[in-house]
């Protein structure tokens, strides 16, 4: 079980599309948004292909800039309830590596995953862990998507990977860091 915290929701900072221009997405990484939206799927996949996905394949490659639009728009028209459900659909479609046994390695392994769903010049951002103590750790996105997507996707990995001797993981968003705000990065704290 994941604590989750509330937080307000005010309208994301508006990405800057143009500066990824040349950065592709996997197109099994964006069938997380179909996906997310299981009541909506006809509704995603519309506004994928207003912003030039389609068709949707998952081993095909789409411009980022594309992908980023559609989701400021799922965002505005959906609201961001959706937007973090995407985010906990990512990883039923991620493969994690075999040796993934606990918390922290799949926390430290989220960003070599995000590269591999990238590609393309130009910086993409990512996920960033920091060890705190034994049972603390920090994670810093400075990633393009939205932060809801993010707190979606760790609270996701965490459910899935909670230690066995943890009845909780608690994720916590720090109001002093929100990409929404403009800032470069949001920083969750996570504690099990």
């Amino acid at each position: 079980m994941t604590l989750k915290t509330p937080t307000t929701t005010p309208t994301p900072a508006a990405p800057a599309f143009a500066s990824f221009q040349g950065v592709e997405v996997i197109g099994q990484s964006i069938l997380s948004i179909v996906n997310g939206m299981e009541l909506a799927q006809a509704r995603a996949l519309r506004i994928l292909a207003e912003n030039g996905i389609s068709p949707l394949e998952a081993k095909s490659w789409y411009p980022m800039p594309a992908l980023l639009k559609s989701f400021s728009l799922v965002f505005e028209k959906i609201g961001p309830s959706t937007v973090r459900t995407i985010g906990r659909k990512i990883p039923e479609n991620a493969q994690f590596p075999p040796d993934i046994d606990s918390l922290e390695k799949v926390l430290r392994a989220v960003d070599p995953t995000y590269r591999m769903n990238h590609r393309g010049k130009g910086h993409i951002g990512g996920y960033h862990f920091e060890s705190v103590d034994k049972r603390n750790a920090k994670m810093r996105c400075d990633n393009p998507y939205p932060c809801d997507l993010d707190y979606g996707l760790l609270e996701a990995i965490t459910d899935k990977f909670r230690p066995k001797d943890s009845l909780w993981v608690r994720i916590e968003h720090d109001p002093k860091s929100c990409r929404r705000r403009g800032d470069v990065a949001c920083v969750y704290t996570v504690s099990w």
